[in-house]
């Protein structure tokens, strides 16, 4: 584990949290068995389409609001849930949702933003987990001061109970040639 490159920033980040060969073979089975979909979402009166695939699962009966998308959990995906398992293992905190993103190539993004929705209750914490491509991922804290990780197949980083109230975060489209990535970004919705 390497703290995150500003003593601001609340989290850590495990470069080798699940093993090169076990992260392909999660992203091949997930890629190929989970129903991602394309959700849109109004902005400025407009209805567009999101920049990237989604789902959304966890525990049953658990709703998940954002940019005025309201998502119903799915069941556990096997795979999904044998990370959930690990991340228990390390770090004792029992998530019980879990919202994925495909970006399948540089076009697809995610702006940026904070994970701070009502139902994360005020200091959440998240597990973001990479699987598939190397992405930058960007930070930005309040004063604008901006940090990069590049974030390899199999990395957890851990964005810590101040996190979101610290900075926002993206993952910036690119143009260099690039392929699938999926980003598992585990979460304690609040009942």
């Amino acid at each position: 584990m390497q703290p995150l490159p500003s003593t601001q920033l609340d989290g850590w980040l495990d470069e080798d949290f699940i093993p090169v060969e076990t992260a392909a073979s999660y992203f091949r089975q997930l890629y190929e068995e989970i129903p991602w979909q394309q959700d849109q979402i109004q902005l400025f009166g407009r209805s567009i389409s999101i920049p990237r695939l989604q789902a959304f699962m966890g525990e049953a009966g658990l709703d998940y609001r954002y940019s005025g998308l309201s998502l119903s959990a799915i069941d556990w995906h096997p795979a999904v849930a044998e990370i959930r398992d690990r991340l228990l293992h390390k770090t004792e905190v029992q998530f019980n949702a879990v919202l994925l993103n495909l970006y399948r190539d540089g076009h697809d993004s995610m702006g940026w933003h904070r994970d701070d929705e009502p139902e994360l209750g005020s200091n959440p914490v998240i597990a973001s987990i990479s699987l598939g491509a190397q992405r930058r991922f960007l930070m930005r804290t309040r004063d604008r001061e901006r940090y990069e990780l590049q974030l390899n197949s199999g990395a957890l980083l851990w964005m810590g109970p101040s996190f979101q109230n610290q900075c926002q975060h993206s993952l910036p489209k690119t143009k260099k040639p690039v392929t699938a990535r999926i980003n598992l970004t585990f979460r304690k919705i609040q009942i």
